[in-house]
């Protein structure tokens, strides 16, 4: 039977089941120095975010012909270089249904953090400091919310801004969306220069880089917000924070970022950041799912 490393957390239900399959579990964890060696002797691995597949890594796998399969318990492949193993036979999978409902709930919630400021009376109420008169917000309803990318997550934020009362614009690269039409489609450009709130959601890319930058913000409205529960990188962070400083953005929202545990404390101290630390999956329902797709993924692949 096959022999599958799982070297990232994934529900022990999941675990559980594939087990039962009769297949050949490792739950380990190794950092990628040691993951080169493992590699070899694996017919398939499962990583979340945190275990970057490398063509490195790749080249380590491919001395034996072994690994034949790549699940990510997740939306996004951008640690994984798909690619590359595509290309060499090895066949890439993730699990892009079973956690779009709490990311969206999760860019709503920061939404109305960053309106409200409640990122920061939260922070200074516990330091006993009463500041009522300081945290004047604004209502979400009436203002305009503008998604760059419009896909799974951001058609179901689409959904809940337009039910808090929010008028939805979105842009993607491949133009309209057939079924929308309660939400206008505009350019990048006249997205980024009419919306009061703007959320990403598309993947990132090293070659493209970041998807806004000085060049974007420049361009927004005074006072607008920002949030990014995508992908880290699709921001850039120093532009950002430069715009938070001049006014130009009033606050942002960050569940991803650049790097990692973040460690710019430029970003994690600033008081007009709602933070939170890669958290959009991390509900009980988006774990079980994402461990039913994966038991899926792996019945359906190995013919079990």
């Amino acid at each position: 039977m096959p022999r599958i490393l799982v070297n990232d957390k994934i529900d022990q239900k999941s675990l559980d089941a594939i087990s039962a399959m009769g297949i050949e579990l490792t739950v380990e964890n190794y950092p990628a120095d040691e993951l080169k060696k493992q590699i070899k002797e694996y017919d398939g691995i499962i990583v979340r975010s945190a275990t970057k597949v490398t063509q490195e890594i790749i080249d380590e796998a491919l001395e034996t012909g072994k690994l034949r399969l790549i699940i990510r318990a997740g939306v996004g492949l951008d640690n994984i270089d798909g690619a590359y193993a595509m290309k060499n036979g090895i066949t890439v999978r993730n699990t892009p249904d079973a956690s779009k409902v709490s990311v969206a709930e999760l860019t709503i919630a920061h939404m109305l953090m960053i309106a409200r400021k409640l990122q920061q009376s939260n922070v200074t109420m516990r330091q006993g400091k009463w500041l009522k008169k300081e945290y004047r917000g604004v209502e979400i309803e009436g203002k305009t919310l503008g998604l760059i990318g419009f896909g799974r997550i951001a058609k179901i934020i689409a959904q809940r801004a337009a039910a808090l009362g929010m008028k939805v614009v979105y842009n993607t690269r491949s133009g309209k969306v057939q079924g929308f039409d309660e939400f206008k489609y505009l350019s990048k450009e006249d997205l980024i220069q009419s919306a009061d709130f703007i959320s990403l959601h598309v993947p990132h890319s090293q070659e493209a880089g970041a998807v806004i930058a000085k060049k974007e913000f420049d361009m927004m409205k005074d006072g607008v917000y920002v949030l990014n529960c995508a992908r880290g990188g699709v921001i850039c962070e120093a532009s950002l924070l430069e715009a938070l400083d001049s006014g130009k953005v009033a606050a942002a929202a960050l569940d991803v970022f650049e790097e990692e545990p973040v460690k710019n404390e430029a970003i994690y101290l600033h008081e007009k950041i709602s933070l939170s630390p890669h958290i959009g999956a991390s509900t009980a329902e988006a774990q079980e799912g994402v461990g039913k797709e994966i038991v899926q993924i792996i019945k359906e692949f190995f013919k079990i």
